[in-house]
């Protein structure tokens, strides 16, 4: 593609202004590694929100849902499940508020407050670490894979997408790596802004070029409607073949099946908890626990319109315009590069700058987001309290740029062996995650779970993550997820039914502090003995009502826009009448209730 001049000067201008606001406001991070790695925790919640909603909103993710868009229609709404993308609603709903009273900086230092400071909290802790350190690599290989993929369709030159990937991530470290928090947040912000309104215009675009009766014609059977049996039944013979050999490729003609194991997957990965990624580094970096589930809270009611609205718009453009063309290219069609060849043929000139800016925005939302997470746990909880407990500030802020840059090396030469967007998030999210899920589900709701049964429930799921694509090549890792769950299971239970429990000093300061509600009944009963105006949490059964109900929020925040640019009125109506209903519940059920 040859852009015009307009668009060209769009993104050059659009680079230039993050690049400044983003080493402006490094100035502010330079102070400690509190302001660099938290903001200070001064940042408000609601643009700490945003942000977050800016670092989800990838370039990577995006193309992955508009090709699932594009094969599975409304059906596609159900499979971001696979991340969970519910795992929001937990957070929402109590978890944050949990995570944020240990007023700690990382997930690995959070460990000291849930196991003190024994050989078994340090080895916990170490576990964390590395867990932090290799998602922050898959998840740069995630972009990494996205942006160069993106990057070779708009750009003149005739360079490879993975050279094309490794200038952009050149630039755009500088100013993550010097920035910190302060400078991802209010970068992230910006970006955001560009983003909606460039992925609003796709979706209005869309809606004046593509006829309800044109959609209709060149998609099959079943493809606008929501809910779905057992297998798919969406069969594209004759309209475009290779689609079904993407269906087969993918793994999901037994939809229902799938769906299932998303929601299993899902429901026990939520319950652990956030991954030490930028997702916990955000409500961490809150100003109290009620800020927390507000920030997690915007995160989905702001992002999923627009971000549905380019999904659904630059899918039914592909469908309509470049079916016949993808009919004729065979099975040597990537699906993946959907959003880019739509935006090349669709998107007019100035408008395709802004979105092309807006996509490097969210692509560098998610980059910047995850460079800045990890190194929190290499330099905290290695570097600061084993090999230099005595250094000053700068010295810790330096040595955070240092391992940046290492991760980021680490990154870019995993994705440069990998071959697809797809494989990558199959691996973070199914395989990586779920061996996560066993020893953070425990570390809650369990008062005997200790240390040693933490790290070695972590390390089972880790070294299982890690092998499975080995062991396992045929094997996706999502249906392998029960196999990682049992193996962090018996890790976690045998690491702590063989060692002795943490001492009750520990633990009752955790159950007073935190409110965790679970099988913590020996510990909520001295808490009570020594202080008889403790009032233990017992909102169990509220939460999980306000998590059912926030799902099926969130499925309508999701499927609205879609049914708006596909212009299917009544069922946009009926999704909107969901929301209305589900917010009213939630406002009089969870937010009303809050505590202070």
């Amino acid at each position: 593609m040859i852009l015009s001049w307009i668009d060209i000067l769009v993104i050059i201008g659009y680079l230039v202004l993050v690049l400044m606001v983003g080493l402006y406001i490094s100035r502010r991070a330079s102070r400690d590694m509190d302001s660099y790695f938290l903001g200070g925790k001064t940042i408000p919640w609601w643009a700490l929100g945003v942000s977050n909603a800016s670092g989800m909103f990838d370039i990577a993710g995006t193309m992955w849902l508009v090709s699932m868009c594009f094969v599975y229609g409304l059906k596609s709404a159900w499979l971001p499940w696979i991340w969970p993308i519910f795992n929001q609603i937990f957070l929402m709903i109590y978890l944050s508020i949990w995570l944020r009273r240990s007023n700690v900086m990382t997930g690995a230092q959070w460990m000291e407050t849930r196991f003190g400071t024994g050989k078994g909290a340090e080895m916990s802790q170490m576990v964390v670490v590395i867990f932090a350190l290799v998602s922050a690599i898959g998840f740069i290989a995630y972009a990494f894979k996205g942006i160069g993929k993106f990057a070779a369709i708009f750009f003149p030159w005739e360079l490879s997408p993975d050279i094309y990937a490794l200038i952009i991530f050149s630039i755009t470290t500088i100013y993550v790596v010097k920035g910190g928090m302060y400078s991802v947040v209010f970068t992230e912000i910006l970006q955001f802004v560009i983003m909606t309104i460039a992925a609003v215009s796709v979706g209005i675009i869309a809606m004046y070029m593509v006829s309800p009766e044109q959609l209709a014609a060149a998609t099959p059977q079943g493809w606008d409607q929501l809910f779905f049996d057992w297998r798919l039944d969406l069969n594209w013979q004759g309209l475009i073949d290779s689609v079904n050999v993407k269906v087969e490729e993918d793994g999901l003609e037994l939809f229902g099946l799938m769906i299932m194991m998303m929601l299993f997957k899902g429901v026990l990965s939520s319950m652990a908890g956030p991954v030490p990624n930028y997702d916990m580094q955000r409500i961490l970096a809150t100003k109290s626990p009620k800020d927390a589930a507000k920030m997690s809270g915007l995160v989905s009611l702001v992002m999923f319109f627009p971000r549905y609205m380019m999904v659904a718009g630059l899918s039914i453009l592909a469908i309509v315009y470049m079916g016949p063309d993808i009919q004729a290219q065979g099975k040597q069609f990537d699906f993946e590069q959907i959003l880019p060849f739509a935006i090349n043929n669709f998107v007019p000139v100035g408008l395709t700058g802004l979105l092309i800016a807006g996509l490097l925005a969210a692509f560098m939302s998610t980059y910047a987001a995850s460079v800045n997470a990890a190194p929190a746990y290499f330099v905290n909880d290695i570097y600061r309290r084993y090999l230099r407990p005595d250094a000053d500030s700068r010295t810790y802020v330096r040595m955070s740029y240092i391992v940046s840059i290492v991760l980021v090396i680490l990154g870019m030469g995993l994705g440069l062996m990998l071959g697809s967007i797809n494989a990558i998030m199959q691996w973070i999210f199914a395989a990586l995650f779920g061996g996560y899920a066993a020893a953070n589900l425990l570390k809650w709701h369990w008062w005997r779970f200790n240390a040693y049964g933490y790290f070695w429930g972590m390390l089972a799921g880790l070294i299982g993550a890690l092998v499975l694509p080995i062991a396992l090549p045929d094997v996706q890792p999502l249906m392998a997820f029960p196999l990682l769950l049992v193996f962090g299971l018996v890790g976690s239970i045998a690491g702590t039914l063989l060692t002795p429990p943490e001492s009750d000093e520990v633990l009752c300061e955790f159950y007073r502090t935190v409110k965790p509600w679970g099988a913590w009944g020996p510990i909520r009963d001295k808490v009570i003995a020594l202080d008889p105006d403790f009032a233990p949490n017992r909102a169990f059964y509220r939460d999980m009502f306000n998590v059912a109900v926030g799902i099926v929020w969130q499925i309508g925040l999701v499927v609205m826009p879609i049914y708006l640019v596909i212009q299917q009125w009544w069922s946009m109506l009926t999704a909107f009448g969901v929301i209305v209903v589900t917010s009213l519940i939630l406002k009089k059920n969870w937010l009303d209730k809050l505590p202070d």
